[in-house]
């Protein structure tokens, strides 16, 4: 079972996109996305010093773009995607590549979401002077407490041996000269406490745009940072992507439900190397490659036809569509709200014209996803109304 992986901030390097723009397209897409962003890409992924990419604002749009558009050149057809990957998964920022990747939100979206995460959190970072490092070695439990007795969290539990501490630059300082015993400190370049409660700000901005986000559910198996487990829920994936800002990122949960997943083989998205790290010491018998660079394409091509394969989810059903039977004015006649459960031939909504009314009927049983409409919208004959994840069997 394959395995692709998006790295999270910190794994920017100066650089590290210039191989890329040999590529054809690549580009084009960078400044596509950029224009999004309402940055520039192009520039920051070649020629920007490491000073200005370590800014969250711009770090979090380039490794997102990059992530996403470096996948082209691997999978050109979502489809054969679909085929071929059995797990996704991001670690911190990362996790939105993955979603879009996943198709769980397209990379417009991605790029706003990722854009206003940015903002918010580097908005959040200048209330206080905060970081992150990396405790490295000793015990779990006695790193927790040492966290603990300094007033730090345990933003990223990396699995490996490695837990990363946030919180103020006062408080990490006192760390580094009263380390738990066994382990090393090395300070992160990143520009905020992220995980942390310090980052709550952020989560309200970001709450706020998920409204007018439309999402699709799954078509592989991708972890969440928050506990390891499989989410197919597009809504679901939407939800921690917002919490996650705040939360601790649990790596080690995510590599260890690849392994009881199956996972024999994994990619590591650009800008690569960190993931694959962790990777080669917890998951020792997956076979691990960093893409880095356009060179690297044809042995993560060999990768993927060698562990590569379809899987049961990715040929079932993850939504059924609602239509309107007739034109009209629609009213609804159930809840608007993402996970309301409906039974089979549940009475979603009623149709108006001016003589008559007409019931719309949920063919199957499910939950909502989302209405694709509006209360009180005008609607045409055959016009989506509503996405419903199946129930099971159905």
């Amino acid at each position: 079972m394959l395995a692709i992986v998006a790295p999270g901030q910190g794994s920017q390097v100066p650089g590290f996109l210039t191989p890329w723009l040999e590529l054809p397209n690549f580009e084009d897409r960078m400044k596509w996305l950029g224009t999004v962003a309402g940055i520039d890409l192009v520039k920051h992924g070649t020629t920007s010093d490491e000073d200005t990419i370590r800014d969250t604002a711009v770090a979090q749009p380039l490794i997102v773009a990059s992530g996403m558009v470096s996948l082209l050149s691997l999978f050109p057809h979502p489809g054969e995607a679909f085929a071929k990957v059995g797990v996704g998964a991001g670690h911190s920022v990362g996790e939105i590549t993955a979603a879009a990747a996943s198709h769980v939100i397209s990379a417009e979206q991605a790029m706003v979401f990722v854009r206003e995460r940015g903002n918010a959190m580097a908005q959040a970072a200048a209330v206080t002077a905060t970081s992150m490092s990396a405790v490295l070695g000793g015990d779990r439990d006695e790193v927790i407490a040492k966290l603990a007795e300094h007033g730090l969290t345990a933003a990223n539990e990396n699995g490996a041996g490695q837990i990363v501490a946030a919180g103020t630059v006062e408080q990490l300082n006192a760390l580094a000269e009263d380390p738990p015993a066994g382990a090393r400190i090395r300070p992160l370049s990143v520009a905020g406490a992220f995980h942390t409660q310090h980052m709550a700000p952020a989560v309200s901005v970001l709450a706020q745009h998920a409204k007018a986000i439309s999402t699709h559910d799954t078509r592989i198996q991708l972890l969440s940072n928050a506990d390891g487990t499989v989410i197919h829920n597009g809504r679901e994936v939407l939800k921690r992507l917002v919490t996650q800002v705040s939360n601790p990122v649990r790596w080690d949960l995510c590599m260890q439900t690849m392994l009881d997943l199956g996972v024999t083989g994994l990619i590591e998205l650009p800008p690569a190397g960190t993931l694959v790290g962790l990777a080669k010491r917890a998951m020792p018998d997956v076979e691990t490659l960093s893409l880095k660079t356009p060179d690297d394409i044809p042995a993560a091509l060999d990768l993927i036809a060698r562990h590569g394969s379809v899987t049961d989810h990715s040929e079932s059903p993850t939504w059924r569509l609602v239509v309107a039977p007739f034109k009209g004015t629609i009213e609804f006649n159930v809840s608007e709200e993402p996970g309301t459960v409906l039974d089979n031939g549940a009475k979603v909504a009623t149709i108006r014209t001016l003589r008559d009314e007409y019931p719309v009927l949920a063919p199957h049983g499910g939950t909502i996803v989302e209405w694709l409409v509006t209360d009180g919208d005008p609607v045409n004959p055959g016009q989506p109304l509503l996405r419903l994840h199946p129930q099971a069997g159905a």
